[in-house]
């Protein structure tokens, strides 16, 4: 061991470090000359990261030379399993490492330099050596350039030996990458399940290792983020299995069904009836095109990213709508643009702005007066940019800053098209197109109190503006003006969110304070209807059929209804991020909850609400009892409860620690309620009077990170669990044991499968994840397919069993946000999954 750090001493002199660092030269009171001085600076700076490499190049021969010990010690004693009981009960920090090589310290170390100050410095290739000696650093300084080539060159004969110890006794295959290293050792095959590293380091090798397959112990141990995960195959698959055998796409694909929710919110004019008699809204990326009469949904899925809003052009045929930037998931940036569709056919006709707009769309209309040639737009830039596009020749005719204030609304004259009028906080400008230019007219308030924002803006038939503000005011503008003609004042209380001209020339607004006012053409008050105070205030106002009205609420509601004040829901969703769901046993129903305190019981036939129960908590998860009569309901505090799933009514209540829980899984017969929690435990339930009694059994504790996944066996006699630092484990839930026998598990039938880690579902994850890109696998009832949800809005359906690496599957776009779970329905007849902030429900048909 010796010999191995004077061999590192010899190659840098470190008392010329210490001298260098000890000298102030080149400290502010130093006369040296600023360039010298940050020259100087930049010396001792890159001397100092020589000498960091050098000690963890130390570290790591000292770290090799231990593995190699360890394996000849573990080579020797390969006899069989310990049976030693005390073994068996150590805790599972200490039992994960029975029988394996000491984990490659160096991994702890950080992978960013930093100086005195805690300055992070530029890391600049990778911190630590590799094999092939690509961890040096070129470098300005001869000195270290000689130090470090030598260090290189000593590394890679360092770890030649334990490379070729690792292949002469392994009977392990890797894929058609090479491996990088080896951390293994076969004695921990009398450990059931996963022991991955304790490291919280990411690996210094930028590939993605490749599974390896050991067909003398029956095993696939796969990595992510550097961590070894070791994957038991049941025993008949040992002798077939081959681990560069390519797996096949599913037979099956999947069809957007119905989309729940609606985007209110945060998003204004965005609600619209076409003469085909749909209702047109969007949610997420997705454009949805709803007839109420038929009870059929048609879809646009163009956007890659969140819609942010929507113009439907005079036709009434073609639709504008523009997307926010985004990032796809090899990490390309999606640009913010605007895509003009037919919705009859749903195709793309044009896609614009690709490059020109920065961060998202914001506002969007189209002309009225030369048969809507033009479209102008507002992006999210800091200057709110506005343009005007001949959109069918995909052409800017001009663009101007806007304001650096909030952008609200944008819309043409009716009469004139060559007038944009746009609002927002604290302005409102009428523009004038002439000659490529657009020319600002700011709105003089004069003796009326400016508002603080400027909210919305519509047009008289004789072609006035009218805009509704913060106040609660309506102002008019005279036709070509821009000074104020007559003022509702205290049209409202409190913000004005909506106003529509009716084809009879009747004026609608809409407010924080709930109300629906009519207004004749003199501006008197005709009708005054509130809005019950479940659907929230009014966002958006459109003229529905005949009568009627259509109205979208800031709590993502689309009522429909008459200004007699008879209101529908059409159309609902949550209103904050979602995570939790769960399928009935037999029923095509399913159960949705998140942040929103919203749980929600659906009919995926009839696609209504059943019903719906507000908590007190954020709902985190969610699990039916395989009566179907009652559901169990995790929070983020750590208490849960139970439904009756026909009343709603509260059955009980328990709290089991303080933090979320994650998983509400019951077993298969019913008869015990598996919890997983953030604090690290599995609380184990013993469940009687189908769900409606409730005895805690004890609690499952083994894991060092929280519990993300867990299902049941066949026969309700054992639970395996993932956690969070990627570890599977085993359990005997009645008595609350860990099983650590792998010939106890490796066979075991599973009722389900949810877990992401396993040998039946490795290959589902992507080249390069870091372990969390997938939040939520389901396999199907019939055993056939396997779906996941991913954090890049996507949903990927598998063939199951989806053991081989790299799996092929067919993916899916509508989702915005990352997918936070999916479900096969009970007969397998459709699948759900939940958006995280884009708050939707999506159902999708498998065909």
């Amino acid at each position: 061991m010796e010999d191995g750090f004077s061999s590192y001493s010899s190659l840098y002199d470190t008392s010329s470090l210490l001298q260098f660092c000890n000298d102030d030269s080149a400290s502010a009171a130093s006369s040296m000359e600023v360039t010298d001085r940050i020259a100087s600076l930049e010396q001792r700076v890159q001397m100092q990261e020589d000498e960091i490499q050098l000690l963890k190049s130390a570290l790591a021969d000292v770290v090799r030379r231990l593995n190699l010990s360890e394996e000849q010690q573990a080579m020797g004693s390969r006899r069989g399993p310990t049976k030693d009981p005390a073994l068996m009960r150590k805790s599972p920090s200490a039992d994960s490492n029975v029988g394996k090589p000491a984990r490659p310290m160096i991994a702890t170390l950080p992978l960013r330099p930093t100086v005195n100050n805690g300055t992070i410095l530029p890391k600049k290739g990778s911190t630590l050596p590799s094999p092939s000696g690509s961890g040096s650093r070129k470098d300005t300084s001869t000195t270290a350039n000689k130090s470090l080539s030598s260090l290189s060159r000593t590394t890679r004969i360092l770890y030649l030996p334990l490379s070729t110890v690792r292949r002469a006794n392994s009977n392990e295959h890797v894929g058609t990458l090479t491996r990088k290293d080896s951390g293994d050792s076969k004695g921990n095959r009398t450990r059931a399940g996963s022991t991955g590293s304790n490291s919280s380091g990411k690996r210094s090798d930028s590939k993605q290792r490749d599974p390896v397959f050991n067909a003398e112990e029956g095993y696939v141990k796969m990595y992510l983020k550097g961590r070894p995960i070791t994957m038991f195959m049941p025993k008949d698959q040992v002798d077939s299995y081959c681990l560069e055998a390519r797996a096949d796409l599913p037979s099956n694909k999947l069809k957007l069904d119905w989309v729940y929710g609606y985007r209110g919110r945060d998003c204004r004019s965005n609600l619209y009836l076409l003469p085909t008699g749909e209702t047109v809204y969007f949610i997420a990326s997705v454009v949805v095109l709803f007839n109420v009469d038929e009870q059929l949904q048609r879809h646009y899925t163009g956007h890659t990213d969140d819609i942010k809003c929507l113009a439907v052009h005079p036709d009434k045929i073609t639709i504008a709508t523009g997307q926010v930037a985004g990032t796809s998931s090899d990490g390309k940036q999606l640009a913010p643009h605007v895509r003009v569709w037919d919705s009859v056919s749903l195709n793309t006709l044009h896609v614009l702005g690709t490059g020109f707009f920065d961060r998202a769309l914001v506002c969007l209309a189209f002309s009225k007066s030369n048969g809507g040639n033009t479209l102008c737009v507002v992006d999210d830039s800091n200057d709110h940019v506005l343009s005007v596009w001949d959109w069918q020749r995909e052409d800017r005719l001009a663009e101007v800053k806007c304001s650096n204030e909030s952008v609200f609304a944008a819309d043409f004259h009716p009469t004139d098209s060559n007038i944009v009028v746009t609002c927002g906080k604290s302005h409102l400008y009428f523009w004038n197109l002439e000659k490529g230019m657009l020319v600002k007219k700011q709105g003089l308030f004069e003796k009326q109190e400016k508002p603080k924002f400027v909210l919305c803006v519509t047009f008289a038939e004789n072609g006035d503006a009218i805009t509704g503000d913060s106040s609660g005011n309506i102002l008019v503008w005279g036709k070509g003006t821009n000074r104020i003609s007559h003022v509702i004042q205290g049209a409202h209380e409190g913000s004005i969110f909506a106003l529509c001209m009716l084809r009879n020339g009747t004026l609608v607004s809409g407010g924080k304070d709930r109300r629906l006012i009519s207004w004749d053409s003199s501006y008197q008050q005709i009708q005054t209807v509130e809005v019950p105070e479940l659907f929230g205030p009014i966002r958006t106002v459109a003229e529905g059929r005949g009568e009627t009205v259509l109205i979208g609420t800031t709590k993502n509601f689309v009522l429909q209804g008459s200004l007699d004040g008879e209101f529908m829901s059409i159309t609902q969703g949550h209103t904050d991020e979602l995570w939790g769901l769960a399928v009935h046993p037999w029923k095509p129903h399913f159960l949705t909850c998140g942040y929103d305190r919203q749980v929600c019981l659906w009919d995926s036939s009839s696609h209504q609400l059943i019903w719906s129960k507000s908590m007190e908590d954020t709902a985190q998860s969610a699990g039916f009892h395989p009566s179907g009569a009652v559901v169990a309901i995790g929070t983020q505090t750590g208490r849960w409860l139970v439904l009756d799933t026909d009343s709603k009514d509260l059955v009980t209540v328990h709290t089991d620690g303080n933090e979320q829980l994650s998983v509400m899984r019951y077993g298969p017969d019913g008869n015990f309620l598996a919890i997983g929690s953030h604090d690290n435990y599995i609380y184990i339930y013993a469940v009687a009077e189908n769900g409606r009694k409730y005895s805690r059994v004890g609690k499952c504790s083994g894991h060092s990170s929280f519990i993300t996944h867990l299902d049941w066996s066949v026969d309700s006699q054992y639970l395996v669990s993932n956690s969070g630092d990627y570890e599977i484990l085993y359990w005997i839930p009645s008595v609350c044991k860990q099983v650590v026998s792998v010939e106890t598990t490796r066979d075991i039938e599973w009722a389900t499968h949810t877990c992401t880690l396993g040998f039946q579902v490795f290959g589902l994850w992507p080249d390069g994840s870091d372990g969390t890109d997938i939040n939520a696998v389901c396999r199907s009832n019939d055993k056939r397919l396997l779906v996941t949800g991913d954090d890049f809005g996507k949903v990927h359906l598998f063939a199951y069993p989806c053991s081989q690496f790299r799996a092929p599957s067919h993916f899916y776009g509508g989702h915005s946000s990352h997918v936070t779970n999916v479900t096969f329905l009970y007969n397998d007849s459709y699948l759900v999954s939940t958006g995280g902030k884009d708050m939707s429900v999506m159902q999708w048909r498998i065909v």
